[in-house]
């Protein structure tokens, strides 16, 4: 009977192991890095463990560190999560020998499909060894670990030796494991894959099927079980391959089989020997707590001969702090507020009530790893949380969702939760029609900026209430010249004008009905709209619109020159192009330096081709968001 249990991870995934574990009356042990001292996980867990450093490396990733952490805190088991050593056999082994109950599959099946090489050959395929013409295009892909990092689409030979690298130093990075190896790419095909559930008296699991197309840089962003519009003999073949799978290592506990689903046939991608992120969605239709299964099933219980039945659909989104608009760039800051519509399950504190995930109020369930006024660093995964809407049919599931993530309170660095709510009403969603090339084909559209005509100007009233009298009564009842204020959002600018008149408050075509600090109501050809301001600093939050406010006067010393490259987030200079330095030609789009941040290499290009007049930046040089790492001249002027 497991007393004490260590989550070997951090953020949402070990909150959400924690909440299982308070259910099953489970002491809980945190370990976190000196970046985490403050995360929520740590601050949930019974007892908490210091991992001296701030990088993955020298901390997450060092399982002997770990065990001692767990051996010192008096614990009896170990959670790896998902990420970091999940898919590591050798800290399966380093737990398992200091006397510790692992939960998870035994560490020779981690071996055996843990490692996609290894994983394919038992499946009768093998990688390419030699990259032809022919066979493009192609993807480099991490050997461990998964989420999409160490992975690169290769459409040309001369692009292939780079790509190679860097997946190599983003593998290591992430999982401590530099093994690529190059299979072909399957161009728009849907992935699709079976959740399986072992115990260690031969009973296999298969719970069902979930579609995992919509996904970016090869990391899904939207997951939703059941897969739709698979027919019935497909279905069924997927979860005999993924019965296979799990028989052919002895598997035990919970673990994933991905397929690559075109022209209605199955492609084995691999086994992911773990909890997968999107497990929710499977909780949710089968109505079970796979953790607290995890748990049950590596204290030796016999799970029963057949699953629950299946019951509705559910839909996840993963809420991100990037900016979909500009390359995905990861983004930090302090996340001053995130909150969903009042009812909803909080993954931190609820939804799991003996084992079985409930459904309260509206069906939407929210996991993360994070409170109002957390810190978002440069470390790690920049995922906020999870958002899982559950219903009777696959369209109730997704406007439920939809409507959740609209009403949500986001306060903090930008996300990309427009982009969730917008995916999920496009056509090709709807219709079950998306495929992995989604966001190649629509990013564009769906990152569009829409902004609310009226949110600068409800900033304004805000802001001058701010500085004035707060209340709409107390404006001075005398005419004035119309007074004007500039916004930014998405790269634009805004000026709303308005002026103060014997009868209150007017704007060109708007009446304002209030206005104080925090609640402007306004009304446009008779319909009256309410616009709540929030203000940190320069920043506003409209409704779920966000400003920057403008100074009057723009300042002449943050002017940069021409052609110069700043860094788009927080980061750590892992590369700079070869043979690169002042007086060098380059070409508009060629890779100069790499930035490493929240696990993921992002490369800085020429803006323009020209010269190279200077280069700031060297490898293993850590530099601030704005910093100005090089200055290209275009040769034009």
């Amino acid at each position: 009977m497991i007393t004490t249990l260590l989550v070997a991870n951090r953020g949402e995934i070990a909150c959400r192991i924690f909440r299982t574990c308070r259910e099953l009356g489970i002491q809980t042990v945190a370990v976190h890095s000196d970046a985490d001292e403050n995360a929520l996980h740590a601050r949930v867990a019974d007892a908490t463990v210091r991992l001296p450093g701030a990088t993955p490396a020298d901390t997450y990733l060092r399982g002997d560190l770990i065990v001692k952490a767990a051996l010192a805190a008096g614990a009896d088991a170990v959670h790896p999560g998902y990420g970091f050593l999940s898919e590591n056999p050798d800290f399966a082994r380093q737990v398992l020998d200091a006397g510790l109950v692992w939960i998870g599959p035994a560490p020779d099946a981690i071996e055996a499909m843990a490692s996609k090489i290894r994983a394919k050959e038992l499946m009768g395929l093998t990688p390419l060894r030699e990259v032809t013409e022919n066979d493009l295009p192609v993807l480099v892909k991490a050997a461990a670990g998964g989420g999409g990092r160490g992975m690169r689409v290769v459409r040309s030979l001369g692009d292939l030796d780079s790509a190679l690298e860097s997946a190599r130093a983003e593998a290591t990075s992430a999982f401590g494991d530099g093994e690529v190896f190059v299979e072909p790419y399957v161009e728009n095909g849907r992935h699709v894959e079976v959740q399986i559930l072992a115990d260690t008296h031969g009973t296999i699991w298969p719970l069902g099927t979930r579609d995992c197309s919509l996904q970016r840089r090869h990391q899904k962003v939207i997951e939703e079980a059941p897969a739709p519009a698979l027919s019935a003999a497909l279905t069924e073949e997927l979860h005999t391959l993924a019965v296979r799978a799990a028989r052919a290592v002895s598997y035990v506990g919970a673990g994933t089989v991905e397929f690559l689903v075109a022209d209605g046939k199955a492609h084995f991608l691999e086994m992911n020997t773990r909890l997968q992120v999107e497990h929710p969605v499977t909780e949710a239709v089968f109505g079970l707590d796979l953790v607290a299964e995890q748990i049950r099933v590596a204290e030796g219980h016999a799970l029963p001969a057949d699953p629950p039945r299946a019951r509705g659909h559910a839909v996840e989104a993963r809420l991100y702090a990037e900016d979909p608009a500009r390359h995905w760039t990861p983004q930090t800051g302090t996340l001053h507020r995130l909150t969903l519509p009042e009812g909803v399950s909080q993954g931190v504190s609820q939804g799991v009530s003996q084992g079985v995930f409930q459904d309260v109020s509206q069906g939407v369930r929210l996991d993360t790893g994070y409170t109002d006024g957390d810190d978002i660093g440069v470390h790690y995964d920049p995922m906020l949380a999870k958002v899982i809407a559950h219903a009777p049919t696959r369209a109730e599931a997704i406007r439920r969702l939809a409507a959740a993530l609209d009403r949500a309170t986001i306060h903090g660095p930008t996300t990309n939760r427009d982009l969730l709510a917008r995916s999920l009403r496009h056509e090709e969603f709807t219709t079950a029609r998306m495929d992995t090339g989604f966001y190649d084909r629509h990013l564009s559209d769906l990152t569009s900026p829409t902004l609310d005509p009226h949110a600068p100007l409800a900033a304004a009233l805000a802001d001058a209430a701010t500085e004035g009298n707060p209340r709409f009564g107390g404006w001075r009842n005398v005419p004035s010249q119309p007074q004007a204020r500039r916004y930014a959002t998405a790269g634009e600018e805004h000026e709303a004008t308005y002026r103060h008149t014997r009868t209150g408050l007017e704007a060109d075509g708007v009446t304002v009905v209030h206005a104080d600090a925090h609640l402007v109501v306004l009304e446009v050809d008779g319909v009256r709209r309410k616009f709540e301001v929030t203000r940190y600093g320069t920043h506003r939050h409209v409704n779920t619109t966000h400003l920057t406010a403008l100074p009057r006067f723009p300042d002449p010393t943050t002017q940069q020159a021409p052609g110069s490259l700043l860094a788009p987030m927080p980061g750590t200079v892992v590369r700079v192009a070869e043979n690169l330095k002042p007086g060098t030609t380059v070409e508009a789009g060629t890779p100069l330096l790499w930035l490493e941040a929240m696990k993921m290499e992002h490369k800085i290009t020429a803006p323009v081709t020209g010269t190279l007049t200077a280069l700031h930046a060297a490898v293993g040089q850590q530099v601030e968001m704005g910093a100005l790492l090089a200055v290209v001249q275009d040769q034009a002027r």
